[in-house]
């Protein structure tokens, strides 16, 4: 857990992070027997009962945002002359600095990153409608980095770089979630759901007014205010001593490492969501939900800030991407090999000194807002089109997206869908197949469709979406 929790706060503040917390698949928003449309509006119901596999019953994973990793690895232009690195970042002195910073955008550069995972649920008919249970883990990073931070990494020969505002944000939880939903009458029907909180951890990070002017080769003197907030229970920040780099000043201590005694809980909430459908008639319907409208009351919050005017750092420096030699043995400037000294340039970067636990703190959740119109296409009623609007509340971290659908249903046991959507990173195509015969369902789909990937089949761009679930149904 210490390694894991390290390796986090360094990527975070490093600049390559992940935000947004997904419902659900938003391209099956309209596909009537997508046993998880109650995670996108609990006025959703379904024709058949479900029972969940443990873990395997809903897997949604996504990622968005306007830059990614093909933006931050290169081909190495001096592989096989005096390298064996295939692949290096932009920061490699042999990259030109137009082609390094060509993948970023001008103003905010923003990475979207989300996990949900259902460990249990089930979906039945009783007390005059439609009912879930679920519990699911749910965890989300967001950072909104600006441009000039990555020509500063990648040192453009400016003397004095000027970043706005560096924000970073992590968070996982459980929830607990009772929804109900039921007709009112042949037109309307709404629903709600109740979600109780189990907080695990919780981390903000902002750095303001973040100045970096050259004071010799390769040294830097930084000048900001930053602060991190970390909610999460048996967290602590380890430190070390450190001179003032002015004479006689003395000495400082601050956080070059962090440190976790054991996972557990660090904080509770509770959460609502509401929804309604609305067929206006035989050919047309619309449908509104407010998901996530909760807090987390979280038990501690350690604090660590900046507490020097100005310090020295010594720049970023790149990294192989190769892990292994031709021999399988681990490099010493590969990732993994260079995961502690890369952490100990973020943390020099940062340069945080430990205030303490300052007590407990609430938060939001972030909340999510949907508003749906269907059409049935009179010729043919098993061919429906949609239009869903999906704004994410989330403070830095707000998105929004358009999609539009056509989904279809061939048999009785088989329906699915193609939808197109353009947010606020990018236009994307998606798709949905969902199988429910009696006795099981089956589902996959995307958001967005996988492009080109890395070796590890990592995405190169940061837009990337799966859902895939399997159920017991009756």
């Amino acid at each position: 857990m210490k390694r894991i929790g390290k390796y986090i706060l360094a990527a975070s503040l490093a600049a390559v992070g992940c935000n947004a917390m997904a419902q659900g698949l938003n391209s099956g928003y309209f596909v009537e027997e997508y046993k998880f449309r109650h995670n996108m509006n609990p006025a959703f119901g379904n024709e058949q009962n479900y029972v969940s596999l443990p873990a395997l019953g809903n897997i949604n994973v996504r990622t968005q945002g306007n830059f990614g990793l093909g933006d931050v690895l290169f081909d190495n232009p001096r592989y096989g002359v005096d390298s064996d690195k295939k692949k290096t970042t932009f920061m490699n002195p042999y990259i030109s600095t137009s082609d390094a910073l060509s993948g970023f955008a001008s103003g905010t550069n923003r990475i979207n990153a989300d996990v949900d995972i259902t460990l249990l649920s089930a979906g039945f008919k009783a007390f005059g409608g439609y009912n879930t249970i679920s519990i699911d883990s749910r965890t989300n990073v967001g950072t909104s980095l600006p441009y000039s931070l990555f020509e500063f990494a990648k040192n453009t020969g400016n003397k004095t770089y000027k970043m706005d505002d560096i924000n970073v944000h992590a968070q996982s939880f459980v929830q607990l979630a009772f929804g109900h939903s039921r007709k009112i009458d042949d037109k309307l029907r709404v629903g709600g759901k109740l979600k109780v909180l189990l907080g695990v951890a919780r981390g903000d990070v902002q750095i303001t007014n973040l100045r970096a002017d050259l004071t010799g080769e390769n040294k830097w003197t930084m000048s900001g205010k930053a602060e991190a907030n970390i909610s999460m229970k048996g967290f602590a920040y380890q430190q070390e001593e450190k001179e003032y780099k002015q004479e006689g000043k003395g000495t400082y201590r601050y956080v070059n490492d962090i440190d976790i005694d054991g996972p557990g809980i660090g904080g509770f909430g509770l959460a609502l969501d509401l929804g309604g459908v609305y067929k206006i008639n035989d050919d047309w319907q619309v449908s509104a939900s407010l998901l996530d409208l909760g807090f987390i009351s979280w038990s501690n919050n350690m604090t660590a800030v900046n507490k020097q005017e100005s310090f020295e750092f010594g720049g970023f420096h790149d990294i192989s991407y190769n892990k292994y030699d031709d021999n399988g043995n681990l490099k010493d400037n590969s990732f993994k090999g260079q995961g502690d000294k890369y952490s100990d340039q973020i943390a020099d970067f940062a340069n945080l000194t430990d205030q303490g636990d300052k007590g407990g703190r609430t938060t939001g959740i972030g909340a999510t807002l949907n508003l749906g119109a269907e059409y049935v296409f009179p010729l043919y009623r098993q061919l429906k089109f949609g239009a869903l609007s999906t704004t994410r509340f989330n403070g830095k971290y707000t998105w929004t997206e358009g999609r539009v659908s056509a989904n279809v249903a061939p048999l009785d046991w088989l329906d699915g869908g193609m939808s197109f959507a353009v947010n606020s990173f990018t236009a994307s195509c998606g798709w949905v197949i969902n199988a429910h015969p009696k006795g099981f369902n089956v589902f996959i789909g995307m958001d967005h469709i996988l492009g080109k990937v890395s070796k590890e089949f990592i995405p190169l761009s940061s837009n990337a979406s799966v859902n895939v679930g399997f159920n017991v149904a009756f």
